[in-house]
């Protein structure tokens, strides 16, 4: 007898479950949160680099020089280090992008969240989605080699290397990114602020225009935030089709460099690593990593101006 009673008691299949259950999503939990720091400590180490690397060509090369300079030719004999040709080229190069894709983007979203229908959707968003696969190399060549010479037979003067078909390339690869967060954020609106709407009489065009997209603010903002943020840090297309002569001018049928090509120009050439020269590309770097945080700055701050509670 003193044996039976000595044994612990058998744990029922439930509690069991219930500590499995909760040891699965504490571990989950770990994961998610090693996940998220891993990002961050990912950022730190990046902006850590930036920062050095930047202080040791700073103090060879003055701020004023730098940030007011308008010749930026550190290849040369004598060299020269004003960032104002590359900021200039980046700017020019986005904006042309942005004039296309946010209203190609936008259009295509309101279109696809409230007036096609369920299969042209399931058909059309993929496709659109295709773009993002496509690599920016081929996106590049498709500037140089097509684009341009079709803006050539409209504008004769327009040289080979010319910001404006780089921008328009670097639109057409955006506009998915516009298009799917876009929809996504108008889909998200309650229906019943859409049955409200044609309640009060208005027509389906209405709805979507006063009625759904103010709602989808927010999201819409977020879309063009990712959008400038895909522009301002583009690379290969402008790098090929854009030229790599640094040119202060925002004139976009003019050839320019920007600070993503320049960095790739250095980085693929001989400069000795510890070099002034070799340095600028990370001083060029934090250039562009503030550009991008007060462009994200300024959308986020947007975003919260125009946000939405249902």
């Amino acid at each position: 007898m003193s044996k039976v009673h000595s044994q612990d008691p058998p744990i029922s299949k439930r509690l069991a479950k219930n500590i499995r259950r909760n040891f699965f999503e504490r571990l989950i939990e770990v994961v998610l949160m090693c996940s998220a720091l891993t990002a961050v400590f990912i950022t730190l180490a990046i902006v850590y680099i930036l920062v050095t690397e930047a202080a040791s060509f700073f103090s060879d090369i003055s701020l004023f020089e730098f940030f007011t300079g308008k010749e930026w030719s550190p290849l040369f004999e004598n060299p020269k280090y004003g960032i104002m040709p590359l900021v200039a080229g980046t700017l020019t190069t986005s904006f042309v992008a942005l004039a296309l894709a946010v209203p190609v983007g936008t259009i295509a979203a309101i279109y696809l969240s409230e007036f096609a229908s369920h299969k042209t959707r399931e058909t059309v968003k993929p496709v659109l989605e295709l773009l993002v696969g496509v690599p920016t190399v081929v996106f590049g060549y498709f500037a140089l080699l097509f684009v341009t010479p079709l803006l050539q037979k409209v504008m004769p003067n327009l040289p080979s290397f010319n910001m404006l078909g780089a921008g328009l390339v670097m639109g057409v690869m955006i506009i998915p990114y516009i298009a799917s967060v876009a929809e996504d954020a108008m889909r998200a609106v309650p229906m019943n602020m859409r049955e409200g709407s044609y309640a009060m009489g208005a027509t389906k065009f209405q709805t979507a225009i006063r009625v759904v997209t103010p709602a989808a603010t927010s999201g819409i903002i977020a879309a063009y935030i990712l959008a400038i943020s895909r522009a301002v840090g583009e690379t290969m297309v402008v790098a090929i089709a854009a030229g790599q002569q640094p040119n202060l001018t925002f004139n976009p049928t003019e050839g320019a460099a920007t600070i993503t090509a320049y960095i790739v120009q250095v980085a693929m050439g001989d400069l000795p690593h510890g070099s002034v020269g070799y340095q600028s590309i990370f001083a060029a770097g934090m250039v562009l990593m503030v550009i991008t945080l007060i462009f994200n700055i300024l959308g986020h701050m947007t975003r919260k101006k125009f946000a939405e509670r249902y």
